[in-house]
Formats: C-alpha cells, sequence, structure tokens
C-alpha cells in the first residue's frame, strides 16, 4: 500500500504543468519608484497578470513609493495612478528605503528625470537591479554619473524606451533585403518640458529608434528647428547618415525607413508595451541588460549636442565635445 501511494505521488509530480510550476517557483519582488506616468499600471499589468508565462513568470510589482515633482506631467497625476496601483493590491510605501527592504530589483518610472539621479544613488548602494525608464536623467551629466556609480557598485542597470522593442522597428533591423544599413530617418511626436532639454521629454523615443536602426558611432549633430518640427541630422562614422524629425504641430505618429545597401525598407508596425516588459525580465532575471550603458550616454549626447546645435544656430555639434564637458560636471557631482 505504502509503495502505491508513493508511486501515485511521482506521477502527480510528473504531470504538474509547467505553468503551475512556474507559479509555484519563488518569484522576484519588484518595485516601482514614481508613480507620475501611465507606465506605471501598463507595466504593472504585465507583471502582475493572472496567466503569466514565459520571461513574465516568476516576476511581481509588491511596492511602490509614489514620489512625484512639480513637473506639470507629475504633479497632476500621481495622486491617479497611486489609487490605481493600491486598487491592485501593491502595497504604498512612504520612502525609498521602506522600498527597499520589500523587493529585489526596482523600475525607476519617475516621468520627472531630472530626479533620477537622486531617486537611482540609495538603489544601486542598496545593490538592487535597476531599471530606469526614459529618459534616464534630466542630464548628460546625470546619465554619465547613474551609470559610472552603477559600474562602481556592480549594479545591473539599463535603461531604454518602449519603442526600441517594438516588433516592427525589431523586424525592420533584422531585415536581410536591406543588406548593411547605411542610414535611417525616424519620426515621431515631439512635445517639449520646461527644465530639461527639448528631446528628453519625448523626442527620446524617435531618437532611441534611431540608434536603434544605427547602432553607436554618431560624430556630430546639426539641428534645424520650426514652428512646427525639429529636424535633427547625425553624421555617423564611415559617412553614415540619419535623421530625426519631432513632430510638435499636425499629423504626429511614430514611424521609420532604413536605408540599406540593397533595399530602402519602412517601418510597417507599431508595439505597446510588453516587448520592454519582457526585455526588463529577463534582465532582472539574468543582470544581463539588453542596451548598454555607453549607447544610452551616446544618446544623451546626440540629444544635448542638438540643444547646443540649437543654441548655435544649427550648426553641427561634436559628440565628443558635450561629453567631455559633461563628463567633468558628473564628476563634481
Amino acid at each position: 500500500m505504502k509503495q502505491l501511494v508513493l508511486a501515485l505521488l511521482m506521477i502527480v509530480t510528473l504531470v504538474v504543468s509547467p505553468a503551475a510550476q512556474a507559479q509555484e517557483a519563488p518569484k522576484i519582488r519588484v518595485g516601482m519608484i514614481g508613480l507620475d506616468t501611465s507606465h506605471v499600471p501598463s507595466f504593472a499589468k504585465f507583471f502582475n497578470g493572472p496567466k503569466l508565462e514565459g520571461d513574465l513568470a516568476g516576476i511581481k510589482v509588491v511596492a511602490a513609493y509614489p514620489g512625484g515633482t512639480d513637473f506639470p506631467p507629475s504633479k497632476n497625476r500621481v495622486a491617479m495612478f497611486t489609487e490605481q496601483i493600491r486598487g491592485i493590491g501593491i502595497e504604498i510605501v512612504d520612502t525609498i528605503p521602506a522600498l527597499l527592504e520589500k523587493v529585489d530589483v526596482v523600475l525607476l518610472e519617475s516621468v520627472d528625470g531630472r530626479i533620477h539621479l537622486q531617486e537611482a544613488t540609495p538603489v544601486i548602494n542598496a545593490g538592487k537591479p535597476l531599471f530606469i525608464d526614459k529618459p534616464a536623467a534630466g542630464s548628460l551629466a546625470d546619465a554619465i554619473a547613474i551609470f559610472d556609480l552603477a559600474k562602481d557598485r556592480k549594479v545591473p542597470c539599463f535603461s531604454s524606451s518602449s519603442v526600441r522593442f517594438g516588433a516592427g522597428l525589431q523586424e525592420l533591423k533584422k531585415n536581410e533585403s536591406l543588406g548593411e544599413i547605411a542610414g535611417a530617418d525616424t519620426w515621431g511626436p515631439c512635445s517639449y518640458q520646461e527644465g530639461t532639454p527639448d528631446m528628453f521629454f519625448y523626442g527620446i523615443h524617435g531618437i532611441e529608434a534611431l540608434y536603434t536602426l544605427m547602432g553607436t558611432g554618431c560624430e556630430s549633430v546639426a539641428r534645424v528647428q520650426t514652428a512646427d518640427a525639429d529636424l535633427l541630422t547625425g553624421s555617423w562614422k564611415n559617412g553614415r547618415a540619419g535623421t530625426y524629425r519631432g513632430l510638435r504641430r499636425n499629423k504626429a505618429e511614430f514611424g521609420a525607413v532604413a536605408f540599406g545597401t540593397k533595399a530602402i525598407v519602412p517601418m510597417t508596425k507599431g508595439d505597446g508595451y510588453e516587448p520592454l516588459c519582457r526585455e526588463i525580465a529577463k534582465f532582472f532575471k539574468t543582470g544581463v541588460a539588453p542596451v548598454s550603458p555607453e549607447e544610452t550616454i551616446e544618446i544623451f549626447a546626440f540629444m544635448e549636442a542638438a540643444d547646443e546645435s540649437k543654441r548655435q544656430g544649427g550648426v553641427p555639434v561634436a559628440l565628443k565635445d558635450v561629453l567631455a564637458k559633461a563628463r567633468a560636471a558628473a564628476g563634481q557631482k
């Protein structure tokens, strides 16, 4: 009889579904900092959904710190999103130290990039792997300081726009009919927010798409600003050129086209937040960042050079010059 019971228990163990095994596995506890963006409830839906599988399985948002600043998109929305997060059963805490006691990894979601260095510092010092939503920081110097600290503390850290991982852009990047990508144009909505460089708030989406296709190696940026739009032209190594058109009036939607050695191909579809959430989940499980700090810092140098070009009347500005100035400032933080 005893042998029969043991045999039955073994059979039950073998036939337990992978989904059930995933639900029983220990979860990675996620904390959120900054409940003032629509990304917060959207991300929580993917990480805390009822039928998680694959990369998203085994990860759960358990606590959140509202934060918030006088930045208009922050102060006008933090209370609303905090109540939404509380309503789905996520604990709300009063401080970042209190959050860090309850979680294994952190999503820094604050919409105001100017406070990202301040908020990221205790997370990195606590050794918690960190994803920073766009923009990584409110200045190029702050972005450098964040990634320098993470490197020094050996803490995994990355930042990205959701546009980078959308199926349409990824398919375009991998399209074999292009041959080698010799250039690219991207475009998208580009509203400004006072207090941060023009491209940091919304232009970063299309610029991240440009870098997804072109990669690093941009040497200079020139910017033309009109009442309707911004046009940023980057000169890459080996004679390649890439442009970003930031649309501030009229019809505004995301798009891209790649110029290859064998074909010219447009992007045919967009995506939501799920591809980014899957990349974040893989990052939290492996500690391997899908976007290097060096690329993110170059993206910020590109945007800073665009602002400097505007100040100088549209002349090309070298990325190495704005990087040198920002690295000096970062060393003082």
